[in-house]
């Protein structure tokens, strides 16, 4: 999937989707409150966990004999769900 034309327009609907998740974040946090800590806190710890999802996927993939391009796929797969899951959750399909 990640080859030519397809690979282009799904790094682009991916740079999409993440920066529509950074701006209804950036909004959540501006309006303050308790749903704006929240917010904060689990940005933070959503990061902590994916990275550590990510470290993990790519080192079992490495570990068995696996390709840098395949834990790559892998990891790309990884946040693009998170990125989606968040943008469903804040309202924006």
């Amino acid at each position: 999937m990640l080859n030519g034309i397809p690979a282009w327009f799904e790094a682009a609907r991916f740079g999409r989707d993440i920066q529509v998740v950074m701006a209804l974040r950036m909004m959540r946090l501006a309006a303050g409150g308790l749903p704006a800590a929240f917010e904060a806190w689990r940005m933070v710890s959503e990061k902590y966990m994916t990275l550590g999802e990510a470290n993990w996927a790519a080192l079992t993939t490495m570990a068995s004999g696996g390709s840098v391009q395949v834990a790559t796929r892998k990891n790309y797969k990884l946040y693009r769900r998170r990125v989606r899951a968040n943008r469903r959750r804040m309202g924006r399909r």
